[in-house]
């Protein structure tokens, strides 16, 4: 091409134009203003992009007063994909902060980490958990119900029904204004792990000695449960008739002792015969 028709083949290159006005470049930072080390985003973590964007505001400091440095300095709190988004916007579309937190917002979807009420519902104290944990896992999960208004004694009722059943019995006639109040006044008490009641029973082992001792049956060998019940239970190994003699039962140790006599003299008798 270039010997036959003079033509210079075109080389395509690539340069970096920022999103935002290239003025902003020139502006200068506060006087013996410190870039930071921001904290970068990466969108590979559980971190919302509301989380990011309000630690990157602290961050920066006195530079946040100004639009222009917002926005020239944010891309140096994003990495991995989400620095390729950033490089990648179209140039001048971006002019204000506003519109720079839309779009990253945009981009990202913080709805997805966003958390509802639901969530706050759900949360119940653990049977091995204090109750200053607890409320400290409840203030957690609120600060990232980030569209969700509730006020302090509001949110105090709340944290008040997800506490253990004897710690709410035992205060369920008291109001709290808040969480710091409920943690103070439950915190205070001497206050007992949760630990449900177990039905007592004592299992015990029985043999049916109803056979006969000549019989070659094994015996059945079973087992009961004792249980505290205030009615008795009956045992259907147990129900027995009462047995009848047909002698007065109180003699019965004379009525022996005239049976081994006269079966001695019948003895004695009849070795006398042989004899």
């Amino acid at each position: 091409m270039r010997d036959q028709f003079g033509i210079k083949p075109k080389v395509n290159t690539y340069s970096y134009r920022t999103p935002y006005p290239p003025a902003y470049d020139l502006i200068p930072l506060p006087n013996r203003y410190k870039v930071p080390d921001f904290t970068k985003f990466s969108r590979q973590d559980d971190t919302s992009t509301m989380e990011h964007v309000n630690r990157f505001i602290i961050q920066c400091g006195e530079a946040a007063n100004r639009d222009e440095l917002s926005v020239r300095l944010f891309s140096s709190s994003l990495s991995g994909s989400a620095f390729t988004w950033f490089i990648s916007l179209p140039h001048n579309s971006v002019i204000t902060w506003v519109d720079l937190e839309k779009q990253f917002h945009k981009y990202i979807f913080f709805g997805v980490h966003e958390k509802k009420i639901t969530d706050l519902v759900r949360l119940k104290q653990r049977n091995d958990e204090s109750v200053e944990s607890f409320v400290q896992r409840l203030r957690e999960v609120k600060n990232k119900c980030y569209s969700l208004v509730l006020d302090d004694r509001q949110l105090a009722d709340l944290a008040f029904q997800g506490l253990l059943p004897h710690i709410r019995d035992k205060y369920a006639s008291q109001e709290f204004e808040s969480l710091s109040h409920l943690v103070q006044r439950i915190s205070d008490q001497d206050i007992k792990p949760f630990e449900p009641k177990r039905a007592w029973n004592k299992k015990v082992s029985f043999v049916d000695e109803a056979a006969s001792l000549d019989s070659d049956e094994e015996p059945v060998i079973g087992l009961a449960e004792w249980v505290k019940n205030k009615k008795p239970m009956s045992c259907a190994f147990g129900h027995k008739e009462p047995e009848k003699f047909a002698f007065d039962i109180t003699k019965a140790d004379r009525i022996f002792d005239f049976l081994l006599q006269r079966t001695n003299q019948v003895i004695t008798q009849s070795c006398d015969s042989i004899g």
